[in-house]
């Protein structure tokens, strides 16, 4: 028996220092990404740092007082198919509802939420100009080639490389909703990235408070854009089968 203790001693001293290094990595990341940002991210790098929370252990700062999230973001998305064009869909309530009362939530659940809310911080820093541009049809090959050079001439390089990196996934984003909502006949999409705040904290027992507008990010026609890699079969099968769920 002592025999077998003392053997299985140094296995136990690697696994424990394995165990308390990620522990402190683990707590050190955490750290770094829910704290304001401040140079010491550069400690690990904002690309490692990312990596390593992003998609399953990402936290916002946001969530804590003085200044916690008071608004939410809705994705919609609608299609052009065979030159019929479709009523607004809901990428956002199809999303959450795979969330509400599930005890193991899917990380589906929240990139709706994700894709608008960047879209819509990216798109707000457009000047008025650019914000015109965005609203235009862009459909026809090389669209994504021909609006950053219209945007080119109206904002700065590196809010435009914003946006179009921006403007790019969220239509991809669309794009893989309209196929698995409308299958291959979809021509072009088009989508809707919205944000409404709450009721102000101060109007809270107001019975008549009524919660602001929608604020919309507008955006015209865009071509199709499907990433290398990636399986529209896949996120339409998820997607699909809960939309039809809603819609029942």
């Amino acid at each position: 028996m002592t025999e077998k203790l003392v053997r299985r001693r140094p296995v136990t001293r690697v696994v424990m220092l394995v165990a308390v290094a990620f522990t402190a990595w683990h707590v050190l990341a955490t750290f770094l990404w829910i704290a304001p940002v401040s140079p010491l991210r550069e400690v690990v790098g904002q690309k490692v740092l990312a990596a390593y929370m992003l998609p399953v252990l990402g936290q916002s700062w946001s969530v804590f007082a003085p200044e916690p999230i008071n608004g939410d973001y809705r994705f919609e998305v609608r299609a052009l198919v065979d030159g019929q064009e479709t009523e607004w869909v809901s990428a956002t309530d199809v999303e959450v509802s795979m969330i509400r009362y599930n005890l193991f939530t899917p990380r589906a659940g929240i990139q709706a939420m994700d894709v608008s809310s960047q879209f819509k911080g990216a798109w707000g820093k457009l000047d008025d100009a650019g914000k015109e541009i965005v609203e235009l049809n862009y459909f026809k090959p090389e669209w994504e080639e021909r609006m950053a050079g219209s945007l080119a001439e109206t904002s700065s390089e590196g809010t435009v490389d914003s946006y179009l990196e921006q403007e790019h996934r969220a239509t991809a984003y669309a794009t893989q909703v309209a196929l698995a909502v409308w299958g291959d006949d979809v021509e072009r999409v088009q989508f809707r990235a919205t944000r409404q705040n709450v009721i102000p904290f101060a109007e809270r027992h107001d019975p008549e408070a009524e919660r602001p507008a929608v604020q919309y990010s507008p955006t015209g026609w865009r071509g199709l854009v499907v990433e290398d890699g990636q399986s529209s079969e896949r996120f339409a099968d998820v997607f699909r089968e809960q939309y039809e769920r809603m819609s029942r």
